[in-house]
Parts: C-alpha cells; sequence; structure tokens
C-alpha cells in the first residue's frame, strides 16, 4: 500500500489547520497539529514550550510510523527529522489582512470576545501574538517567516503543493485529495 503522509504549513492564520482537519475527514485520516506536541498543555494554552526531543519522540509514539496522517502547522526546524516522512507538503500562502483577521476572530472565538477586548484578562496576549503574526511576510530567516519557508520548501524533496489559503474549503481539499490519491 502507498502510503499518504501529508504536512500542511504556512502563515499563522493561513488555514493550515482548517484545511489538515478537513483534509484529514474527508480521507478518513488521523490528523496532528504541530500545536500538539510543541505546547505543554495549560490553561490557558501556549504557555510553556515542550523540549524538542519529547515532541519528536511523542511524534514517533503518536504516528510516523503508519502510513496515511495528515500533520498541519510549522516544524520551524525542530521537526526537520520528519522530512523523509512525507509524501507530500502543502503550502498555504494567505494575504496578511486576511490571515490578521482571522486570527482575531479565532481568539475571539476561543477565549470570548470580551477576554480579548481592550480591558480584557487576554488583550495584550492577543496584541503581542497579533504583532508577531504580522512580521511574517517581511520577516528574514530569524524568525518564522516566509522567507524562511520558502528556503525550507525549496531543500524537499517531496511534491510541495502550493495553494491559496484564502480559496474556499473545498477546493482546497479537492486540489489536496487529488495531489495525494493516486490514479484509478
Amino acid at each position: 500500500m502507498k502510503s499518504r503522509r501529508v504536512h500542511i504549513t504556512g502563515a499563522s492564520g493561513a488555514g493550515v489547520t482548517t484545511l489538515g482537519r478537513a483534509l484529514a475527514d474527508a480521507l478518513a485520516m488521523p490528523h496532528h497539529d504541530t500545536d500538539d506536541y510543541f505546547w505543554q498543555p495549560t490553561s490557558p494554552p501556549y504557555q510553556h514550550v515542550r523540549e524538542k526531543a519529547d515532541r519528536l519522540r511523542l511524534m514517533q509514539e503518536m504516528f510516523l510510523g503508519r502510513t496515511e496522517w495528515v500533520l498541519s502547522g510549522s516544524l520551524d526546524g525542530w521537526g526537520d527529522p520528519l522530512i523523509p516522512h512525507f509524501d507530500l507538503v502543502v503550502f498555504l500562502q494567505t494575504a496578511q489582512t486576511f490571515r490578521l483577521n482571522r486570527l482575531r476572530d479565532r481568539e475571539a472565538t476561543r477565549f470570548g470576545a470580551d477576554a480579548v477586548a481592550p480591558g480584557g484578562w487576554r488583550h495584550r496576549e492577543m496584541e503581542d501574538f497579533i504583532e508577531w503574526a504580522s512580521r511574517y511576510d517581511a520577516g528574514d530567516h530569524t524568525i518564522r517567516s516566509l522567507q524562511k519557508h520558502q528556503t525550507w520548501l525549496a531543500a524537499l524533496r517531496c511534491p510541495v503543493l502550493r495553494l491559496d489559503g484564502a480559496r474556499p474549503l473545498p477546493d482546497l481539499v479537492k486540489e489536496v485529495t487529488a495531489a495525494i490519491t493516486p490514479a484509478k
């Protein structure tokens, strides 16, 4: 049986996790997200980074040896040992304004509109996150950036499918499915 191991990556807010979940559902494959391995479980989330060796060990235990899976998120240098497992990498690029609006909406949904509004308990963290995400398009190799992603993608040996993350989700799922499903 041919493997179908798909990694979906891009900037925060590009639609990477959303596409990963939808693709996994459409193909009846397990979905994993790098945030679940990068961050230790905390409440609120995203407070403590898990050690690199622990991330990689958990990924090996959970899914790397299987023939089918979807992994969404950024590996940003720490996940290079996973590269030989990829059959396809999907890179979502989405306009900055669109991405930042998605991120604001996501934060309001996740934590509550009052929490992220000025004076809310999560407002400062959200603004810091948005500011960090806004540096993606113009950033250099020293941060998670378009330039860093482009360099990483260029070195891959597997096929890379580049898509606009603002397109309708069903269209993206259809295109990725066609790329990973063998012709009959």
